[in-house]
């Protein structure tokens, strides 16, 4: 039996001016990313003046809007550059202003008149009283605290007005405190998480010692260089879509703004696909496995599905914090021409070998590089050098900002 479900938003990061187009590109309906200034990732390279403009127009052109984080908590000495940063963003047609704290608030209330107002993750919200005090002073849209289950989202939705908006985290990096506040890489490093620094102290490799626990066991793997004990998994609920639309979320979300041009192109197509096929979907929907595959082609950890069905189960990896990378970028697309794609290369590859194309807006697909030019038209045996220009015949047009990937041996 078919179901109508109202289909989530997309929503998606974006680092820079290269990964907001990519994010609008591949499918988001709506990107997420940060000034020089009060965004959560020093580590991204966010957005000057000039680039936010570009940025807000590029996505208002193609109907895709932009939130802008303001989620840092500040402190005194920040609060007067504050009102500024906020009147730009307003006055550059910005959305949505991502917020964690009442006081940046009520100063982007006031500030930022014409901006959504909506509540961090940072805001801790578990509650549908929380989310009812943030809707009573002017939130449009709360994003809900990564530690709660699908059954406490729809308990949520059900006892607050169906005018807020309720967001959620579908896809990315876990923070093993609650829902990003932490203080471990401040004690050990000096660098604030809570200010966009973090270090990562979570992902490290850590020894234990500790004296007699009468009847407690701590079941823990250990090498010689120590364990990674708070080294959570990625989040990934590409295949329970369905489930978290039928709870009532308005927005999915996904992490990564300190993410590749690629892992946003990669992810945004993905569940840009998963999303669409939720239409008329019946009961018994799974998400196109095309979908899983593509997901498993970033850089990632191991998956998990976090907190939404209650305690987590396959939530840490103990043995590394690395990541597992499958798939590198062999070109990206600048065009067609007389019958072959145009490219620039990223990475080395050979004639005869077989690459899977990223297409904007389409399923990935298949295609061998049989026939190998250089920039002039010249048949060559390899692509070896970064940044040259190459030619590979093809049957169709590919569009522009595709990209070939090939699989790592």
């Amino acid at each position: 039996m078919k179901t109508k479900i109202k289909i989530p938003e997309l929503l998606c990061p974006a680092g820079d001016i290269t990964r907001l187009k990519a994010a609008v590109d591949f499918g988001a309906d709506a990107v997420y990313l940060a000034g020089e200034e009060f965004g959560m990732r020093t580590a991204a390279a966010n957005f000057g003046v000039e680039d936010l403009k570009a940025g807000i127009e590029y996505a208002h052109k193609r109907g895709v809007k932009v939130h802008i984080a303001c989620n840092v908590i500040p402190h005194n000495e920040e609060i007067p550059r504050l009102p500024a940063f906020l009147e730009t963003a307003d006055g550059l047609g910005a959305d949505a202003l991502i917020v964690a704290d009442i006081g940046t608030l009520a100063l982007a209330k006031k500030y930022a008149p014409h901006c959504e107002k909506h509540a961090s993750v940072q805001s801790g919200i578990c509650n549908y009283e929380t989310a009812n005090a943030f809707y009573g002073m002017g939130v449009k849209r709360v994003v809900l605290a990564r530690e709660l289950s699908l059954a406490e989202i729809a308990e949520i939705r059900e006892k607050t007005p169906p005018e807020l908006e309720i967001e959620v985290f579908a896809h990315g990096a876990m923070c093993v405190s609650f829902s990003a506040r932490c203080l471990l890489s401040s004690y050990m490093t000096g660098r604030d998480a809570n200010r966009g620094d973090c270090a990562q102290s979570c992902r490290w490799s850590y020894s234990l010692m500790e004296e007699k626990r009468p009847g407690q066991y701590f079941d823990i793997t250990e090498t010689d260089k120590g364990t990674y004990i708070l080294n959570a998994n990625d989040l990934c609920m590409a295949e329970h879509l369905r489930e978290m639309a039928l709870c009532g979320i308005d927005s999915v979300k996904i992490e990564g703004r300190a993410k590749s041009h690629y892992y946003v192109a990669v992810t945004a197509n993905a569940y840009r696909g998963a999303l669409d096929s939720l239409k008329d979907s019946t009961e018994d929907w799974k998400v196109p496995g095309w979908v899983t595959d593509e997901l498993n082609k970033i850089s990632h950890r191991t998956y998990s599905t976090g907190f939404y069905f209650g305690k987590p189960e396959n939530s840490q990896t103990y043995k590394n914090a690395g990541y597992i990378r499958d798939y590198s970028v062999a070109a990206t697309v600048d065009g067609y021409e007389d019958g072959y794609i145009t490219a620039t290369l990223k990475n080395k590859f050979l004639q005869g070998q077989e690459l899977d194309c990223l297409e904007p807006g389409s399923v990935p697909f298949k295609i061998k590089a049989d026939i190998l030019l250089d920039g002039d038209g010249n048949p060559i045996g390899s692509a070896p050098h970064p940044m040259m220009k190459i030619k590979i015949p093809f049957e169709r047009p590919v569009k522009t900002g595709s990209m070939l990937r090939m699989k790592a041996e």
